[in-house]
């Protein structure tokens, strides 16, 4: 039988999240620390989750001669994050910005789907808003051991400007319902934690498919420490 975390991997090869945000809406989110390092609005909006999806071939051309860390090199396919447990990344666009370290404030948007759910997605950042409509990031401390691994290793191996996903294994994700990032809507929190943390099938011994998540994560910004 295949596994959930393999069949995520070839179930989301090649599926690319729905396109960016307007230029307005990434200005008013690179606002929201001033003295955060940002990437330049304009170059967030050069390549669109759009134009992924339907120039992937130029896009994987221009993430291999991007140069930089492991991953961008390795675009195009799926690569194992080094000391990360198990987590598999793709980079739907290489960053050029600053790689958060240990300490760092990060935001970050992203879309987060449960494997076990045929890709049910339960939560996305973009559809947190404030009172003006705008999409709010979310925002935690690399390293303070409060985000579930998978995230945290994912981030670290981003530079900002970058788009990625992840594909995380059980171990490296939701082992408690209070770690973060947690769904504001009770009924897909709900939904999340009665799925991973199932009794009964955890104690037929399916724990090894039923947390598989995957997280498509846009690195927005870092504050160094």
């Amino acid at each position: 039988m295949i596994s959930a975390f393999s069949a995520a991997l070839t179930t989301y090869q090649l599926s690319f999240p729905p396109p960016l945000q307007s230029q307005s809406q990434t200005r008013n989110q690179t606002r929201i620390r001033s003295d955060i390092q940002t990437v330049n609005p304009v170059n967030l909006l050069t390549t669109t989750r759009r134009s992924l999806l339907h120039h992937s071939a130029t896009a994987i051309l221009l993430f291999s001669l991007s140069g930089g860390d492991a991953l961008s090199e390795s675009a195009g396919k799926f690569v194992e994050i080094a000391n990360s447990g198990g987590v598999k990344a793709l980079v739907l666009r290489a960053g050029s910005g600053e790689t958060p370290r240990d300490g760092d404030e990060v935001a970050i948007h992203y879309y987060g789907r449960l494997a076990a759910k045929q890709g049910w997605r339960f939560d996305s950042t973009y559809d947190h808003k404030d009172e003006t409509g705008y999409s709010i990031p979310f925002i935690f401390t690399v390293g303070s051991g409060k985000v579930i691994p998978g995230i945290e290793a994912a981030v670290k191996s981003m530079k900002v400007g970058g788009i990625l996903r992840a594909v995380i294994p059980p171990s490296q994700g939701y082992q408690s319902t209070s770690q973060e990032p947690i769904p504001p809507n009770f009924f897909d929190r709900q939904r999340l934690f009665t799925t991973i943390f199932n009794p009964t099938r955890l104690a037929n011994g399916e724990g090894s498919t039923l947390g598989t998540l995957i997280f498509d994560i846009e690195l927005v910004s870092v504050r160094r420490a």
